[in-house]
Protein backbone atom coordinates (compact mmCIF):
# COMPACT_ATOMS: atom_id res chain seq x y z
CA UNK A 1 0.00 0.00 0.00
CA UNK A 2 1.48 3.36 -1.03
CA UNK A 3 1.92 5.97 1.67
CA UNK A 4 2.03 9.49 0.26
CA UNK A 5 1.81 12.92 1.83
CA UNK A 6 -0.91 15.00 0.18
CA UNK A 7 -1.69 18.71 0.41
CA UNK A 8 -4.44 20.95 -0.93
CA UNK A 9 -2.15 22.97 -3.20
CA UNK A 10 -2.86 26.63 -3.86
CA UNK A 11 -3.08 27.55 -7.57
CA UNK A 12 -3.30 30.85 -9.47
CA UNK A 13 -2.50 33.02 -6.46
CA UNK A 14 -4.81 31.07 -4.16
CA UNK A 15 -7.97 31.57 -6.25
CA UNK A 16 -8.06 27.82 -7.01
CA UNK A 17 -6.86 24.73 -5.14
CA UNK A 18 -6.45 21.02 -5.78
CA UNK A 19 -5.29 18.03 -3.74
CA UNK A 20 -2.28 16.03 -4.96
CA UNK A 21 0.93 14.46 -3.55
CA UNK A 22 3.69 16.72 -2.22
CA UNK A 23 6.27 14.85 -4.36
CA UNK A 24 5.10 17.03 -7.27
CA UNK A 25 7.28 20.15 -7.37
CA UNK A 26 6.24 23.53 -8.76
CA UNK A 27 7.87 23.89 -12.20
CA UNK A 28 7.83 27.71 -11.89
CA UNK A 29 10.58 27.36 -9.25
CA UNK A 30 12.84 26.07 -12.04
CA UNK A 31 11.65 27.78 -15.23
CA UNK A 32 9.04 30.24 -16.46
CA UNK A 33 5.49 28.93 -16.81
CA UNK A 34 2.79 30.84 -18.77
CA UNK A 35 0.36 32.85 -16.59
CA UNK A 36 -2.60 30.69 -17.59
CA UNK A 37 -0.82 27.53 -16.44
CA UNK A 38 0.32 25.89 -13.20
CA UNK A 39 2.69 22.96 -13.73
CA UNK A 40 4.04 20.39 -11.27
CA UNK A 41 6.51 17.57 -11.82
CA UNK A 42 7.96 14.61 -9.94
CA UNK A 43 11.47 14.53 -11.47
CA UNK A 44 12.25 11.14 -9.92
CA UNK A 45 9.43 9.53 -11.94
CA UNK A 46 9.16 12.04 -14.82
CA UNK A 47 5.42 12.37 -14.06
CA UNK A 48 3.72 15.74 -14.38
CA UNK A 49 0.43 17.42 -13.58
CA UNK A 50 -0.67 20.60 -15.38
CA UNK A 51 -3.59 22.95 -14.69
CA UNK A 52 -4.55 25.32 -17.50
CA UNK A 53 -7.19 28.05 -17.86
CA UNK A 54 -8.43 28.69 -21.41
CA UNK A 55 -11.22 30.75 -22.95
CA UNK A 56 -14.27 28.50 -23.39
CA UNK A 57 -14.39 26.93 -26.85
CA UNK A 58 -18.12 27.13 -27.70
CA UNK A 59 -17.54 25.30 -30.99
CA UNK A 60 -16.46 22.17 -29.07
CA UNK A 61 -19.43 20.16 -27.79
CA UNK A 62 -19.49 19.00 -24.15
CA UNK A 63 -19.68 15.36 -25.17
CA UNK A 64 -16.12 14.32 -25.95
CA UNK A 65 -14.59 17.73 -25.20
CA UNK A 66 -11.71 16.16 -23.22
CA UNK A 67 -11.00 13.92 -26.22
CA UNK A 68 -10.90 16.99 -28.46
CA UNK A 69 -8.34 18.63 -26.15
CA UNK A 70 -6.33 15.38 -25.96
CA UNK A 71 -6.11 15.27 -29.76
CA UNK A 72 -5.24 18.98 -29.85
CA UNK A 73 -2.45 18.30 -27.34
CA UNK A 74 -1.11 15.42 -29.46
CA UNK A 75 -1.02 17.67 -32.56
CA UNK A 76 0.64 20.52 -30.62
CA UNK A 77 3.38 18.19 -29.32
CA UNK A 78 3.80 16.50 -32.72
CA UNK A 79 3.03 13.17 -31.09
CA UNK A 80 3.16 9.93 -33.04
CA UNK A 81 0.89 6.89 -32.74
CA UNK A 82 -1.67 8.72 -30.62
CA UNK A 83 -4.34 6.29 -29.36
CA UNK A 84 -7.52 7.04 -27.40
CA UNK A 85 -7.83 4.48 -24.59
CA UNK A 86 -11.04 5.68 -22.93
CA UNK A 87 -13.36 8.66 -22.61
CA UNK A 88 -16.10 9.52 -20.14
CA UNK A 89 -19.60 10.85 -20.58
CA UNK A 90 -20.56 14.37 -19.47
CA UNK A 91 -20.90 14.80 -15.69
CA UNK A 92 -22.34 17.89 -14.02
CA UNK A 93 -20.23 19.43 -11.22
CA UNK A 94 -22.61 21.33 -8.92
CA UNK A 95 -19.77 22.73 -6.76
CA UNK A 96 -18.32 24.63 -9.74
CA UNK A 97 -21.51 26.22 -11.07
CA UNK A 98 -21.50 30.02 -11.26
CA UNK A 99 -24.50 32.31 -11.55
CA UNK A 100 -26.84 29.28 -11.74
CA UNK A 101 -25.01 28.15 -14.89
CA UNK A 102 -23.91 24.54 -14.39
CA UNK A 103 -20.33 23.36 -14.87
CA UNK A 104 -19.61 20.01 -16.51
CA UNK A 105 -16.60 17.71 -16.76
CA UNK A 106 -15.43 15.07 -19.23
CA UNK A 107 -12.24 13.01 -19.12
CA UNK A 108 -10.15 11.15 -21.68
CA UNK A 109 -7.10 8.89 -21.51
CA UNK A 110 -4.69 8.43 -24.40
CA UNK A 111 -1.26 7.08 -25.18
CA UNK A 112 1.26 8.72 -27.51
CA UNK A 113 4.95 9.03 -28.35
CA UNK A 114 6.33 12.49 -27.57
CA UNK A 115 9.76 14.08 -27.19
CA UNK A 116 10.91 16.17 -24.24
CA UNK A 117 11.44 19.87 -24.84
CA UNK A 118 13.37 20.45 -28.05
CA UNK A 119 14.53 16.86 -28.49
CA UNK A 120 13.77 15.25 -31.85
CA UNK A 121 11.58 12.29 -32.83
CA UNK A 122 14.44 9.84 -32.33
CA UNK A 123 14.17 10.54 -28.57
CA UNK A 124 10.39 10.04 -28.20
CA UNK A 125 9.02 8.46 -25.02
CA UNK A 126 5.75 6.51 -24.84
CA UNK A 127 3.50 8.42 -22.45
CA UNK A 128 0.00 7.87 -21.09
CA UNK A 129 -1.89 11.16 -20.95
CA UNK A 130 -4.94 11.82 -18.76
CA UNK A 131 -7.05 14.88 -19.62
CA UNK A 132 -10.00 16.38 -17.72
CA UNK A 133 -11.93 19.30 -19.18
CA UNK A 134 -13.89 21.22 -16.55
CA UNK A 135 -16.19 23.58 -18.42
CA UNK A 136 -16.94 26.59 -16.19
CA UNK A 137 -19.61 28.02 -18.46
CA UNK A 138 -20.70 30.71 -16.02
CA UNK A 139 -17.29 32.35 -16.44
CA UNK A 140 -16.67 31.20 -20.05
CA UNK A 141 -13.62 29.15 -19.10
CA UNK A 142 -12.31 25.73 -20.11
CA UNK A 143 -10.12 24.31 -17.34
CA UNK A 144 -7.74 21.57 -18.45
CA UNK A 145 -6.14 19.23 -15.94
CA UNK A 146 -3.54 17.07 -17.69
CA UNK A 147 -1.42 14.30 -16.18
CA UNK A 148 1.53 12.67 -17.95
CA UNK A 149 2.73 9.19 -16.99
CA UNK A 150 5.75 7.71 -18.83
CA UNK A 151 5.24 4.11 -19.95
CA UNK A 152 8.51 3.58 -21.82
CA UNK A 153 11.57 5.85 -21.71
CA UNK A 154 13.71 6.12 -24.84
CA UNK A 155 17.47 5.68 -24.12
CA UNK A 156 18.09 8.89 -26.15
CA UNK A 157 15.60 10.94 -24.07
CA UNK A 158 16.94 13.41 -21.50
CA UNK A 159 14.59 11.61 -19.04
CA UNK A 160 16.74 8.46 -19.30
CA UNK A 161 19.50 10.05 -17.20
CA UNK A 162 17.16 10.62 -14.22
CA UNK A 163 14.60 7.79 -14.40
CA UNK A 164 16.46 5.24 -16.54
CA UNK A 165 15.64 3.91 -20.02
CA UNK A 166 13.12 1.17 -20.74
CA UNK A 167 9.75 0.45 -19.18
CA UNK A 168 8.90 2.80 -16.30
CA UNK A 169 8.74 1.16 -12.85
CA UNK A 170 5.12 0.82 -11.65
CA UNK A 171 4.23 3.52 -9.11
CA UNK A 172 3.16 1.08 -6.39
CA UNK A 173 6.49 -0.73 -6.70
CA UNK A 174 8.17 2.59 -5.86
CA UNK A 175 5.79 3.24 -2.94
CA UNK A 176 3.74 5.83 -4.83
CA UNK A 177 0.08 6.17 -5.73
CA UNK A 178 -0.48 5.41 -9.47
CA UNK A 179 -0.85 8.44 -11.74
CA UNK A 180 -4.45 7.54 -12.60
CA UNK A 181 -5.35 7.97 -8.89
CA UNK A 182 -3.34 11.21 -8.61
CA UNK A 183 -5.27 12.52 -11.63
CA UNK A 184 -8.71 11.48 -10.32
CA UNK A 185 -8.08 13.10 -6.96
CA UNK A 186 -6.72 16.33 -8.48
CA UNK A 187 -9.89 16.60 -10.61
CA UNK A 188 -12.41 15.67 -7.91
CA UNK A 189 -10.81 18.04 -5.32
CA UNK A 190 -10.53 21.02 -7.74
CA UNK A 191 -12.05 24.08 -6.03
CA UNK A 192 -12.54 27.73 -6.96
CA UNK A 193 -12.41 30.02 -3.92
CA UNK A 194 -12.15 33.38 -5.72
CA UNK A 195 -14.23 33.82 -8.88
CA UNK A 196 -12.61 37.27 -9.39
CA UNK A 197 -9.81 35.33 -11.09
CA UNK A 198 -12.14 35.06 -14.07
CA UNK A 199 -13.17 38.71 -13.90
CA UNK A 200 -16.45 37.68 -12.24
CA UNK A 201 -16.87 38.73 -8.63
CA UNK A 202 -19.83 37.40 -6.59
Amino acid sequence: MAQEKYSQHSLFGGAISSLFPDRFQDVSDVREVPDHQEAFVDPARDESLIFELLALKPEVGDNGSATWFLQDLAAEQEAEGSVLIEQSGVVEVPGLSYGNIPAVVTTAVGQMAISKGRQGREAQNTVRVYVANLRLKGVSTDVLITAYEPIHINPLSESASTVGAGNAAPALQSGHVPMVEVFRLAVSSFKVSDWNLFGSGP
